[in-house]
Protein backbone atom coordinates (compact mmCIF):
# COMPACT_ATOMS: atom_id res chain seq x y z
CA UNK A 1 0.00 0.00 0.00
CA UNK A 2 3.07 2.31 0.75
CA UNK A 3 4.49 2.11 -2.88
CA UNK A 4 1.06 2.71 -4.25
CA UNK A 5 0.62 5.75 -2.08
CA UNK A 6 3.88 7.03 -3.25
CA UNK A 7 3.67 6.75 -6.64
CA UNK A 8 0.81 9.11 -6.55
CA UNK A 9 2.05 11.04 -3.71
CA UNK A 10 4.87 11.67 -6.47
CA UNK A 11 2.31 12.56 -9.13
CA UNK A 12 0.67 15.22 -7.06
CA UNK A 13 -1.90 13.55 -5.82
CA UNK A 14 -2.88 14.25 -2.12
CA UNK A 15 -4.12 11.84 0.32
CA UNK A 16 -5.94 13.59 3.13
CA UNK A 17 -6.10 10.81 5.70
CA UNK A 18 -3.91 8.22 6.76
CA UNK A 19 -3.02 5.45 4.73
CA UNK A 20 -4.01 2.99 7.02
CA UNK A 21 -7.16 4.52 6.98
CA UNK A 22 -8.13 4.49 3.38
CA UNK A 23 -7.18 1.38 2.46
CA UNK A 24 -9.63 0.24 5.12
CA UNK A 25 -12.48 2.93 3.81
CA UNK A 26 -11.50 1.07 0.60
CA UNK A 27 -11.85 -2.39 2.07
CA UNK A 28 -15.44 -1.46 2.28
CA UNK A 29 -16.45 -0.12 -0.65
CA UNK A 30 -19.41 -2.00 -2.71
CA UNK A 31 -20.54 0.82 -5.15
CA UNK A 32 -19.53 3.92 -7.04
CA UNK A 33 -21.24 7.07 -7.77
CA UNK A 34 -20.21 9.37 -10.17
CA UNK A 35 -20.55 12.66 -11.04
CA UNK A 36 -20.46 13.88 -14.57
CA UNK A 37 -19.92 17.73 -15.13
CA UNK A 38 -15.83 18.23 -13.95
CA UNK A 39 -15.21 14.73 -13.47
CA UNK A 40 -15.71 12.58 -17.13
CA UNK A 41 -14.39 16.04 -18.35
CA UNK A 42 -13.52 19.79 -17.65
CA UNK A 43 -17.34 20.99 -17.49
CA UNK A 44 -17.65 22.39 -20.85
CA UNK A 45 -20.69 22.31 -22.49
CA UNK A 46 -21.78 22.25 -26.21
CA UNK A 47 -24.37 24.58 -27.68
CA UNK A 48 -27.17 21.79 -26.81
CA UNK A 49 -25.87 21.96 -22.94
CA UNK A 50 -24.17 18.30 -23.19
CA UNK A 51 -20.84 17.93 -21.76
CA UNK A 52 -18.92 14.46 -23.60
CA UNK A 53 -16.47 12.28 -21.73
CA UNK A 54 -13.00 10.68 -22.71
CA UNK A 55 -12.42 6.75 -23.63
CA UNK A 56 -9.01 6.97 -21.21
CA UNK A 57 -11.92 7.74 -18.38
CA UNK A 58 -14.33 5.19 -19.70
CA UNK A 59 -11.61 2.41 -19.48
CA UNK A 60 -10.71 3.74 -15.71
CA UNK A 61 -13.49 3.59 -14.45
CA UNK A 62 -14.68 -0.43 -16.39
CA UNK A 63 -11.67 -1.87 -14.84
CA UNK A 64 -12.04 -0.49 -11.93
CA UNK A 65 -15.47 -2.03 -11.96
CA UNK A 66 -13.75 -5.20 -13.11
CA UNK A 67 -11.44 -5.02 -10.08
CA UNK A 68 -13.89 -5.04 -7.08
CA UNK A 69 -15.85 -7.72 -9.24
CA UNK A 70 -12.86 -9.62 -9.46
CA UNK A 71 -11.86 -9.18 -5.79
CA UNK A 72 -15.40 -9.66 -4.52
CA UNK A 73 -17.22 -11.83 -6.05
CA UNK A 74 -20.02 -9.59 -7.09
CA UNK A 75 -20.76 -6.39 -9.15
CA UNK A 76 -20.38 -3.83 -7.40
CA UNK A 77 -23.29 -1.21 -8.14
CA UNK A 78 -22.83 2.16 -9.89
CA UNK A 79 -24.40 5.46 -10.33
CA UNK A 80 -23.96 8.23 -12.49
CA UNK A 81 -25.31 11.51 -10.84
CA UNK A 82 -26.08 14.52 -12.53
CA UNK A 83 -27.57 18.11 -11.81
CA UNK A 84 -28.46 18.85 -14.77
CA UNK A 85 -29.64 16.65 -17.71
CA UNK A 86 -26.29 15.43 -20.13
CA UNK A 87 -26.88 13.31 -23.07
CA UNK A 88 -23.80 12.39 -23.11
CA UNK A 89 -24.31 11.02 -19.88
CA UNK A 90 -27.09 9.16 -20.87
CA UNK A 91 -25.51 7.24 -23.71
CA UNK A 92 -22.55 6.48 -21.06
CA UNK A 93 -24.63 4.75 -18.48
CA UNK A 94 -26.13 3.23 -21.55
CA UNK A 95 -22.96 1.71 -22.98
CA UNK A 96 -21.39 0.56 -19.74
CA UNK A 97 -24.66 -0.68 -18.33
CA UNK A 98 -24.63 1.87 -14.90
CA UNK A 99 -27.08 0.67 -12.32
CA UNK A 100 -28.71 3.91 -12.08
CA UNK A 101 -28.84 7.44 -13.98
CA UNK A 102 -30.03 10.23 -12.02
CA UNK A 103 -30.05 13.64 -13.93
CA UNK A 104 -32.13 17.32 -13.03
CA UNK A 105 -31.61 16.27 -9.35
CA UNK A 106 -30.05 19.68 -7.77
CA UNK A 107 -29.86 17.95 -4.25
CA UNK A 108 -27.70 15.34 -4.64
CA UNK A 109 -28.07 14.15 -1.21
CA UNK A 110 -32.02 13.10 -2.59
CA UNK A 111 -30.52 10.78 -5.11
CA UNK A 112 -27.95 9.61 -2.83
CA UNK A 113 -30.77 8.36 -0.44
CA UNK A 114 -32.87 7.02 -3.49
CA UNK A 115 -29.80 5.20 -4.41
CA UNK A 116 -28.93 3.18 -1.70
CA UNK A 117 -32.10 2.39 -0.50
CA UNK A 118 -33.04 0.93 -3.90
CA UNK A 119 -30.01 -1.16 -3.82
CA UNK A 120 -29.54 -2.03 -0.03
CA UNK A 121 -26.39 -0.31 0.59
CA UNK A 122 -24.37 1.41 3.47
CA UNK A 123 -23.24 4.91 2.87
CA UNK A 124 -19.97 3.59 4.27
CA UNK A 125 -20.31 1.19 1.32
CA UNK A 126 -20.15 3.75 -1.30
CA UNK A 127 -17.39 5.78 -2.89
CA UNK A 128 -18.03 9.15 -4.73
CA UNK A 129 -15.95 10.85 -7.48
CA UNK A 130 -17.29 14.55 -7.18
CA UNK A 131 -15.48 18.13 -8.46
CA UNK A 132 -17.44 21.16 -6.96
CA UNK A 133 -19.48 22.66 -4.68
CA UNK A 134 -22.96 21.03 -5.38
CA UNK A 135 -21.22 17.87 -4.44
CA UNK A 136 -20.37 18.58 -0.95
CA UNK A 137 -23.26 17.89 0.51
CA UNK A 138 -23.22 14.23 -0.83
CA UNK A 139 -19.63 13.66 0.06
CA UNK A 140 -20.25 14.41 3.64
CA UNK A 141 -22.31 11.27 3.88
CA UNK A 142 -20.36 8.79 1.76
CA UNK A 143 -17.78 6.29 2.91
CA UNK A 144 -15.04 7.12 0.49
CA UNK A 145 -14.71 10.78 -1.36
CA UNK A 146 -12.61 11.36 -3.85
CA UNK A 147 -12.18 14.79 -5.15
CA UNK A 148 -11.29 15.98 -8.99
CA UNK A 149 -8.90 18.43 -8.65
CA UNK A 150 -8.68 21.60 -10.75
CA UNK A 151 -5.67 23.71 -9.69
CA UNK A 152 -8.00 27.18 -10.83
CA UNK A 153 -9.63 26.35 -7.28
CA UNK A 154 -6.95 26.10 -4.38
CA UNK A 155 -9.32 27.79 -2.07
CA UNK A 156 -12.03 25.66 -2.92
CA UNK A 157 -9.35 22.42 -2.44
CA UNK A 158 -8.27 23.75 0.81
CA UNK A 159 -11.51 24.23 2.19
CA UNK A 160 -12.78 20.21 1.70
CA UNK A 161 -9.59 18.91 3.02
CA UNK A 162 -9.88 21.41 5.92
CA UNK A 163 -13.47 20.14 6.83
CA UNK A 164 -12.54 16.09 5.75
CA UNK A 165 -14.75 16.12 2.80
CA UNK A 166 -12.31 14.52 0.23
CA UNK A 167 -9.74 11.24 0.95
CA UNK A 168 -7.91 12.24 -1.76
CA UNK A 169 -7.94 14.92 -3.97
CA UNK A 170 -6.34 13.80 -7.70
CA UNK A 171 -2.92 15.69 -9.60
CA UNK A 172 -5.42 15.61 -12.65
CA UNK A 173 -8.29 17.40 -13.24
CA UNK A 174 -11.14 16.71 -15.31
CA UNK A 175 -9.96 17.65 -17.85
CA UNK A 176 -6.80 15.45 -17.55
CA UNK A 177 -8.00 11.64 -16.98
CA UNK A 178 -8.19 12.68 -13.81
CA UNK A 179 -10.61 9.86 -12.81
CA UNK A 180 -8.34 7.67 -14.60
CA UNK A 181 -5.77 8.26 -11.88
CA UNK A 182 -8.67 8.03 -8.99
CA UNK A 183 -9.29 4.64 -10.66
CA UNK A 184 -6.04 3.69 -10.55
CA UNK A 185 -5.14 4.48 -6.76
CA UNK A 186 -8.75 2.31 -6.02
CA UNK A 187 -7.54 -0.60 -8.01
CA UNK A 188 -3.81 -0.25 -6.88
CA UNK A 189 -5.34 -0.01 -3.08
CA UNK A 190 -7.75 -2.95 -3.64
CA UNK A 191 -4.55 -5.12 -4.50
CA UNK A 192 -5.05 -6.84 -7.81
CA UNK A 193 -4.35 -4.09 -10.31
CA UNK A 194 -1.76 -6.47 -12.79
CA UNK A 195 -3.82 -9.17 -12.60
CA UNK A 196 -6.96 -6.45 -13.70
CA UNK A 197 -5.29 -5.23 -16.66
CA UNK A 198 -3.51 -8.43 -17.87
CA UNK A 199 -6.97 -9.90 -17.55
CA UNK A 200 -8.91 -7.36 -19.70
CA UNK A 201 -5.91 -6.58 -21.99
CA UNK A 202 -6.12 -10.61 -23.38
CA UNK A 203 -9.35 -10.71 -22.92
CA UNK A 204 -9.77 -13.63 -20.75
CA UNK A 205 -12.61 -15.82 -19.64
CA UNK A 206 -12.78 -14.42 -16.29
CA UNK A 207 -12.81 -10.90 -18.33
CA UNK A 208 -15.57 -12.28 -21.08
CA UNK A 209 -17.82 -13.74 -17.68
CA UNK A 210 -17.49 -10.45 -16.04
CA UNK A 211 -18.68 -8.67 -19.13
CA UNK A 212 -21.34 -10.45 -20.32
CA UNK A 213 -22.95 -10.07 -16.43
CA UNK A 214 -22.21 -6.16 -16.44
CA UNK A 215 -23.51 -5.97 -19.98
CA UNK A 216 -27.16 -7.61 -18.58
CA UNK A 217 -27.28 -5.22 -15.95
CA UNK A 218 -30.49 -2.94 -16.90
CA UNK A 219 -30.06 0.63 -16.66
CA UNK A 220 -32.53 2.59 -14.61
CA UNK A 221 -33.30 6.69 -14.98
CA UNK A 222 -34.31 8.58 -12.26
CA UNK A 223 -34.94 12.63 -12.14
CA UNK A 224 -36.46 14.86 -9.52
CA UNK A 225 -40.55 16.00 -10.43
CA UNK A 226 -40.46 19.16 -8.03
CA UNK A 227 -41.62 16.11 -5.27
CA UNK A 228 -39.39 13.69 -5.38
CA UNK A 229 -37.12 10.91 -6.98
CA UNK A 230 -39.46 9.68 -9.88
CA UNK A 231 -38.21 7.20 -12.73
CA UNK A 232 -37.83 8.23 -15.88
CA UNK A 233 -37.96 6.88 -19.57
CA UNK A 234 -34.79 5.68 -21.22
CA UNK A 235 -33.63 8.52 -23.51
Amino acid sequence: MADVIRIFSDLGGRLCIPSEQFSAKVAAIRAFIFDWDGVFNDGTKNQHGSSSFGEVDAMGANLLRYSWWTRHGVMPTVAIMSGARNTMSFQYGLREHAHSVYFNVKNKVLAFEHFVATHGLTPESVAFFFDDVLDLSLAEKCGLRIMINRRANPLFTQYVADRGLADYVTAHSGGQSGLREACELLMGTNGNYNEVVQSRAWFSDVYATYLRERDQIPVAFFTWDGQGIVAAPAP
